[in-house]
């Protein structure tokens, strides 16, 4: 897990280390800057190391193999041993053990369908020396990030925006891009803030012409759609087959040669990994969990009974409000574009400390969207009675909850008006006639829409792939990266293992959801380890006290920060109605703590970085 970043541009040593020095929270260990000459200049490739396999200085990076090409890398290839066992037979040399060098001679025995062999989170680039071109690849759920920017004058790519934004000019801020952070709290792939840069997205790879500079990017690995091959087995067999996945896909990440631990919420998903991190490991496991004093907001009891269980060595970290305070007002350094979940602060807070026992945290990420564990996938039963009814039936009873001047009822009108039971769905999780909002361009319009509006499968499974496209590669992954990598942290899910997915979405529906049994295959394989009562509460989500503190301790920063004059220099908003949403929410007449939080996260970002650049 590391920082990585690269250019063809002719920036001097200095400024390509500033770069560095910018996001060397995310691999403190060793900084590498090396350039190579070619016909059409140098290429210069920067790494911070965040040592995980191979603590030597032989594994350092940029990393060249037999004169022939160079690499700077981030991530793991979990699944290295394996391939570097077939690389030996094949001829090929190794003088470390680590996955860095496997990935070289991988590259070199299978060119670019090297990526189809590895089994992991990374964002790569390689030099090939011969062919004069540069060959990237990101993992197939993008859990690691890869930014770039293309140009006359060459290429530059980072692992973090902040590392290219450094001393570079060219760049404007982009005004659709804020506006689908407004409606979806974080920026979608492609897009970046900037209009100049772009992020590479999940399971695509690239090549990069040094001489004519020619880009191109291809898919290299996609869920099957519309619909996936289906599991021919009994559910009995599925579930001893996906168990036997899990606990290969946990022991594969918990080769490390350093201090390892788990992050334990309490709930289904990181229980299950940490029963299976213990069933795998002979020494005693750490896990971890955050304990909040406001009353709703406690889960670590839940956590405690969980690690009892398993006899794992816990530990329970207290949320204190002043260390709260601290990471809101740093936020914006660690997540350098707009970002407005606001779990990322306890996640923060939950690796801060983490970081103190432990380098690499094994996380229950990625399970929601692949067995349909989300609330909303429950409320689809609900859903589907409504749209029983008539398309005339439903719009004349959406206009007159329209009426309402309660939002609730508002929202359930958008919904009911929706044409289908997919932009019914789509509507209840961005309502777009939000009152506060300009809305000038369409939220909307993004090629992962395909995944969910077709009819070849149920809404169920629809809207799992849906948001295996769009919430965990836009969001999640990004909260989890960027949160860990603040205090050089490793997280590792093993429910992000490709094939763990690929099974998931070949089972039927009801092996995952019966009758509002969700996560039902996950659920019956835990229960095989921790008592299943242990778990009869409702889900709980991984949320901060903010609307407790907004009303309160934060309640002259909000109203500070986000006064009627500083809301107008806020694009994409009405100044007047978001005042409103803000007053709403302090007088206790309405929960508008998401919209608080999404506008103090926009208006820090625009302070801290928005000055000299133009917003078009």
């Amino acid at each position: 897990m590391c920082g990585i970043y690269g250019t063809t541009l002719p920036y001097s040593q200095e400024l390509v280390r500033q770069k560095l020095e910018r996001t060397q929270f995310r691999g403190p260990d060793q900084m590498g800057v090396a350039s190579y000459d070619t016909s059409k200049g140098l290429v210069t490739f920067g790494h911070n190391r965040l040592s995980i396999i191979d603590l030597d200085a032989r594994s350092n990076q940029p990393f060249a193999y037999q004169n022939k090409v160079h690499l700077v890398f981030n991530g793991e290839i979990y699944n290295f041993g394996e391939i570097r066992d077939v690389l030996k037979k094949k001829g090929y040399g190794f003088t470390t053990s680590s996955d860095t060098e496997v990935i070289c001679a991988a590259y070199l025995e299978y060119g670019k369908d090297c990526v189809q062999h590895f089994n992991g989170m990374f964002a790569f680039v390689i030099y090939d020396i011969k062919k004069q071109v540069l060959f990237g690849a990101k993992d197939r759920l993008g859990q690691k990030p890869f930014y770039y920017q293309l140009s006359k004058k060459g290429i530059e790519f980072a692992s973090q925006i902040s590392s290219i934004q450094l001393g570079n000019t060219n760049l404007s801020i982009n005004k659709n891009a804020i506006e689908q952070y407004l409606a979806w709290n974080t920026i979608p792939h492609p897009y970046s803030i900037f209009n100049e840069v772009k992020k590479l997205e999940d399971g695509h790879a690239f090549t990069y012409d040094i001489q004519t500079q020619d880009f191109n990017q291809w898919a290299y690995w996609d869920i099957a759609h519309p619909t996936a091959p289906a599991f021919g087995g009994t559910y009995e067999e599925a579930k001893i087959q996906l168990e036997s996945l899990l606990t290969d896909a946990v022991q594969h990440r918990m080769i490390a040669d350093v201090p390892l631990g788990v992050f334990l919420s309490g709930g289904v998903d990181s229980s299950l990994i940490a029963a299976l991190a213990v069933k795998s490991s002979e020494k005693k496991v750490k896990t971890f969990s955050v304990k909040f004093n406001e009353k709703g907001f406690d889960e670590s009891l839940y956590a405690q009974k969980v690690a009892d269980h398993l006899r794992t060595d816990h530990h329970v970290i207290d949320c204190d409000y002043k260390e709260g305070m601290d990471l809101i007002t740093n936020f914006s350094h660690y997540y350098d574009e707009p970002f407005a979940d606001a779990s990322a602060i306890p996640s923060m807070l939950l690796a801060k400390h983490t970081k103190k026992k432990v380098t690499v945290a094994l996380s229950g990420d990625g399970a929601d969207e692949a067995f349909l564990g989300y609330h909303r996938y429950a409320r689809i039963d609900e859903m589907h009675k409504y749209f029983r009814a008539s398309y005339a039936t439903r719009l004349l009873i959406s206009k007159l909850l329209k009426l309402s001047p309660k939002t609730r009822h508002k929202a359930i009108g958008e919904i009911l008006g929706s044409k289908n039971d997919s932009y019914a769905y789509l509507t209840a999780l961005y309502r777009p006639n939000e009152i506060w909002l300009q809305g000038r361009d369409n939220p909307m319009d993004f090629t992962e829409l395909k995944y969910l509006m077709h009819d070849q499968n149920n809404l169920h499974e629809r809207a799992g792939d849906f948001d295996l496209k769009t919430y965990l590669s836009w969001d999640i992954n990004t909260k989890v990266d960027r949160a860990t990598m603040a205090y050089s942290l490793e997280a590792r899910s093993p429910f992000l293992d490709y094939r763990v997915v690929e099974m998931a979405r070949s089972l039927p529906t009801t092996f995952k959801y019966q009758q509002g049994n969700q996560k039902r295959i996950l659920k019956d394989i835990l229960y095989d380890h921790v008592p299943a009562s242990y778990f009869d509460r409702p889900k709980a989500g991984f949320g901060m006290p903010f609307v407790v503190w907004f009303r309160n301790d934060l309640k002259d920063m909000v109203l500070s920060e986000l006064s009627l004059e500083n809301l107008k220099d806020i694009p994409g908003i009405k100044p007047k109605m978001a005042q409103k949403i803000i007053q709403e929410h302090m007088n206790g007449t309405w929960n508008h703590y998401p919209v608080i939080w999404k506008l103090l996260v926009l208006k820090q970002w625009l302070d801290n970085n928005g000055k000299g650049y133009s917003i078009k």
